[in-house]
């Protein structure tokens, strides 16, 4: 369908675009926030499944893939240290909030209630979702940071970036794709249904891993000018400490 190739399309740009907007206005804790929050969202739009040029595919893809940029961003501007603890403060958000939704679960509804259906519906299937979505994330992510530092190390220079962002990002989506179509469907869907997902998703996810080339040189360029932190004032800014290379 052409609407959603559309919508696909302005996902992407907008996800991408809202990175950019929590770093303009929050600098590196924007980019801390977005990590977090869109782990939590993509974990319940991968519930719904689309297709998108002709290809089956789960909607979470665009918004899970975004946390790839902001670590990149991290690891280029402020170093591997700072792009894990993006990815610490990602997972722990994750457990909080698988813990949170079980713990919805297991209250009585008020008579005349109307969401707790929908809540059941939802959450009863999440922690499958959020187990496979913890584990691919956090060795997608963590590859990702890896990576990206090695290329740094072997090809620094400014123009190397889309080298370093891509050459990362690529294996690590690769890593993730399988890793949580697996965990998280096998056994759900027959096999091959399984591989189409993660062959299709990791399709997605190459053409979004190229289209957040632009956006991270754009965050650099937004660092070197001195226009991040816009809401930040020098009192209010704490330093970050660093964790363990």
């Amino acid at each position: 369908m052409i609407l959603n190739v559309l919508l696909w399309v302005g996902m992407i740009l907008g996800t991408f675009g809202l990175i950019l907007l929590g770093y303009r206005l929050f600098g590196f804790y924007g980019l801390i926030a977005f990590g977090a929050l869109a782990l939590i969202i993509a974990n319940i739009q991968v519930l719904k499944q689309v297709t998108i040029l002709g290809l089956a595919a789960t909607l979470g893809n665009v918004v899970f893939s975004a946390t790839f940029l902001t670590t990149d961003i991290a690891s280029e501007i402020y170093g591997k240290a700072k792009a894990k603890l993006i990815i610490h403060i990602g997972f722990f958000s994750m457990i909080a909030f698988l813990a949170l939704s079980q713990l919805t679960l297991l209250f009585a509804p008020a008579p005349g209630d109307w969401a707790s259906p929908h809540l059941e519906a939802l959450f009863t299937i999440l922690p499958r979702i959020t187990i496979a979505s913890l584990i691919s994330y956090f060795l997608s992510n963590r590859h990702d940071v890896w990576a990206f530092d090695f290329w740094k190390k072997k090809l620094p220079g400014d123009n190397k970036l889309w080298v370093r962002n891509n050459a990362s990002t690529l294996v690590s989506q690769l890593l993730d794709s399988f890793v949580f179509s697996f965990i998280a469907f096998l056994g759900v869907f027959p096999l091959m249904v399984v591989v189409e997902i993660a062959l299709s998703t990791y399709i997605f996810k190459v053409l979004v891993a190229a289209a957040d080339t632009p956006f991270i040189y754009l965050a650099r360029w937004m660092h070197r000018t001195g226009r991040t932190g816009l809401f930040l004032n020098k009192d209010e800014i704490v330093d970050v400490p660093a964790l363990d290379a």
